[in-house]
């Protein structure tokens, strides 16, 4: 717990909350960092606070909380009766609001040696992030009690970099490139019509041939969109893969898979090429439609009625 604190910089070192539940409350113009993962964090009353949260397992609820800057992933993530509020976001269910205003979502971009392990320990996929898709119990009509922070956002310049000695301590690194979650545009307009979705089947190097792909393709220019790691029945296979889901349905069994979609032009043929050079001896499913408004690439929100298998 943090309770009752003032103008301080405080934080959890890797390992020390181990799983735990965490409460802070009542705090006024702190800087508070947990770097490991933790069992359930609510934060109450708190004012004008800097906050990162490393994986929590359950949910982070915000209460009567203003003028604060987060960064936090989790499985479920909500805000009640708070104003003013910027949040750096991994969430595996869709974030909720109620009772609030002028809350601002951008995407996770945070790394540290322990955090990919913190991940595991909390149940968390890093690819399973919905951090755009809003729901605000109390819409008002007219209004907008929500919104996402500009693509170009440099999240440090909200959620700065611990200053004290202790917290120095753990290597940390805001940049994108490193980022453990992959940085997504989400539900931001897409400057393209062109999209393409890509699914790798679970195999040794699963994740690493997502990550390897994503830093590939976006440093030709292109956007990552959306992410998801699922697990996968037949009939997802069919209602996703269509015609080609004979081919793929033998690989379902092997574990999750990650689904990855990207836009921009020329993103199918870019794609394509890349996995034929990079990953040619990986399985892998690349739609073929380059028109997002009809084509096959509509199959990436099928997984929307996919249970998360993680």
């Amino acid at each position: 717990m943090f309770s009752g604190l003032k103008d301080e910089t405080v934080g959890r070192l890797p390992g020390k909350v181990a799983g735990q539940q965490f409460l802070i409350q009542d705090c006024e113009n702190c800087n508070i960092y947990i770097f490991d993962h933790s069992a359930t964090v609510t934060i109450d009353d708190c004012t004008n606070c800097v906050i990162f949260l490393g994986p929590v397992k359950g949910s982070v609820f915000f209460r009567n909380c203003r003028d604060c800057k987060c960064a936090l992933a989790c499985q479920q993530f909500r805000v009640r009766d708070c104003r003013k509020l910027e949040v750096f976001l991994c969430c595996a269910t869709q974030p909720i609001i109620e009772s609030s205003t002028n809350i601002k979502f951008g995407c996770f971009q945070w790394y540290y040696p322990e955090l990919a392990f913190q991940f595991k320990d909390a149940g968390l996929s890093i690819f399973n992030n919905t951090w755009s898709n809003i729901h605000d119990f109390t819409p008002v009509s007219g209004e907008l009690n929500w919104s996402l922070l500009p693509e170009d956002a440099v999240i440090q310049d909200h959620v700065p970099l611990p200053t004290t000695e202790e917290l120095k301590a753990v290597r940390l690194s805001t940049e994108a490139s490193r980022s453990i979650v992959p940085v997504s545009r989400g539900q931001r307009q897409k400057n393209s019509d062109e999209s393409c979705l890509v699914v790798l089947f679970a195999g040794d190097y699963t994740i690493a041939n997502a990550r390897k792909l994503i830093d590939e393709l976006v440093g030709k220019g292109f956007f990552l969109v959306q992410t998801k790691e699922v697990s996968m029945k037949a009939e997802d296979a069919q209602r996703v893969f269509r015609e080609k889901a004979p081919d793929f349905l033998p690989l379902l069994n092997k574990g999750p898979v990650i689904a990855l979609e990207f836009s921009g032009d020329g993103a199918v043929d870019g794609c394509q090429l890349i996995v034929n050079e990079i990953f040619s001896e990986t399985k892998m499913f690349v739609s073929e439609s380059k028109d997002a408004a009809s084509g096959d690439v509509d199959s990436f929100y099928n997984f929307a009625d996919i249970q998360m298998g993680i």
